[in-house]
């Protein structure tokens, strides 16, 4: 099939998908009002003819064809540079459908264990390239009751498990949460949550499933209203993405799409591989934000006239160190790149995990520096349409003024960027996902507790203390 336009992406979206939104059953996404925005930013992705876009997202694969960047397999450090240029201008679907380099990195483990599944995984990944098909990551199970394992749950569904093996294919039973952008995408990646013991191999399961599948089925939400004032929402109105709750009510999964049945000694090897991507591509959208907070808090700080006061300088000077944190975090994963097997490279692991550590930690801190500065107006400012009213606006003109230099309209919309992005709709989404987005902090700490050269660190404490190794 080859590149998609944009026009050709909105009408793959008509497939019979199963969504439910807001009370309401949708079979037709693109003609309902809560995918206005949704679909608008997923086309952006598909911005093939846009001249200043086209080499930024498109690469020239093995065969000659012209492909989306983000199935690119990075094999030097600037193929892994081009994947990071290409993060920072691709949608959440675009990153998401990074669940293939999961896949591919470690297909050659999976070859030793059943080197079908990696020849299903090669075969998937060249499909989804060669029609420019999105997945979507498909990872987290509704876990019930978290002090037991997942075959003694009340309900065994509680993760998603094999319920039948037939000449077709597995059966399969369950449901995933927190699921960004899967009513967007065309493929449902699925990876097992952790890992699973012999005695929950049913629960040891992969594949990958067009999203219309019979019996999925999704239920979503999303931190934004379907249509926001652009002015008072600078945010929201323009980067509403859907996050379903997918639901596996009895599907076929056909054997050529089957990564993992029941092979439990590689649970773990599928639930980490989604890490490393995911966290990678959130340092980058970590580091475009964190510059952006800086220019409001310092913007903010000037409209008010204390540029020059010493507290509001050090408090903008700690949202600089956050800022350049995350990008030297980034940097140093990318340059102190790892290595497959099969030759594909991939940032080092300890550094981003440890970068996206420094950022979702200190995340909250850095926003509250930002209310500090910004004070009460960042709630209580009045919206657009008071602005524009011929009465009330006036008021607000005369009493939003601070000097001749600083417009009105200007400083309030800063302060309802800042309102959106760190106190609102889209504020409320960042300070979850900050921390949750590819696994918590104490994900992050299990993989540097893992990862760190702990027997190098302990040689050099004991030769700086004399002691000597016997």
């Amino acid at each position: 099939m080859g590149l998609m336009t944009q026009d050709q992406y909105v009408e793959s979206l008509r497939d019979g998908r199963v969504i439910f939104w807001d009370g309401d059953k949708i079979t037709d996404p693109p003609s309902h009002p809560n995918f206005r925005v949704p679909i608008e930013v997923a086309k952006g992705d598909y911005d093939y003819d846009n001249p200043e876009k086209r080499d930024i997202i498109t690469y020239e694969t093995e065969d000659g064809e012209l492909a989306h960047r983000v199935f690119q397999v990075p094999r030097t450090e600037a193929d892994l540079q081009a994947r990071i240029k290409l993060a920072h201008n691709m949608s959440m679907v675009g990153g998401v459908t990074g669940v293939y380099m999961a896949l591919l990195s470690i297909k050659d483990e999976v070859a030793q264990v059943n080197p079908r599944y990696a020849e299903n995984i090669e075969a998937m990944y060249r499909y989804a390239r060669a029609n420019d098909l999105r997945g979507a990551e498909v990872i987290t199970d509704a876990k019930g009751d978290r002090s037991r394992k997942a075959h003694e749950q009340d309900d065994p569904d509680l993760y998603l498990r094999i319920v039948e093996r037939n000449n077709e294919g597995i059966v399969v039973r369950g449901a995933k949460f927190h699921i960004s952008a899967g009513s967007l995408v065309h493929e449902l990646v699925v990876m097992p949550t952790k890992g699973m013991r012999q005695d929950e191999a049913d629960y040891a399961v992969s594949f990958s499933i067009p999203v219309a599948t019979p019996g999925v089925k999704m239920i979503n939400r999303s931190f934004a209203p379907a249509a926001l004032n652009e002015f008072d929402y600078p945010a929201s109105s323009h980067h509403s993405c859907p996050e379903a709750l997918v639901i596996f009510d009895d599907v076929l999964v056909p054997w050529e799409r089957v990564f993992l049945a029941g092979e439990s000694q590689l649970a773990t090897v599928f639930a980490r591989s989604l890490g490393l991507w995911e966290r990678t591509m959130g340092l980058v959208a970590a580091a475009e934000s964190a510059e952006m907070l800086v220019g409001a808090a310092q913007l903010v700080t000037e409209m008010q006239g204390k540029e020059r006061n010493i507290a509001a300088q050090n408090t903008i000077a700690e949202l600089v160190c956050y800022s350049e944190m995350i990008k030297m975090g980034l940097d140093y994963a990318c340059k102190h790149y790892e290595k497959t097997p099969g030759g594909m490279i991939y940032p080092n692991v300890l550094a981003v995990n440890a970068a996206k550590y420094y950022y979702a930690a200190n995340y909250h801190d850095m926003i509250r520096n930002v209310h500090d500065l910004g004070g009460g107006l960042v709630l209580t400012q009045p919206v657009e349409a008071d602005l524009r009213h011929p009465e009330a606006g006036p008021y607000l003109r005369k009493y939003m003024h601070t000097r001749p230099d600083v417009d009105v309209e200007e400083r309030m919309r800063i302060y309802n960027l800042i309102r959106d992005y760190t106190a609102d709709a889209y504020g409320g989404w960042h300070q979850v996902t900050t921390l949750q987005a590819g696994g918590g902090l104490v994900a992050q700490r299990i993989m540097m507790n893992q990862l760190f050269n702990m027997e190098g660190a302990k040689k050099k404490a004991k030769r700086a203390a004399g002691i000597r190794e016997k």
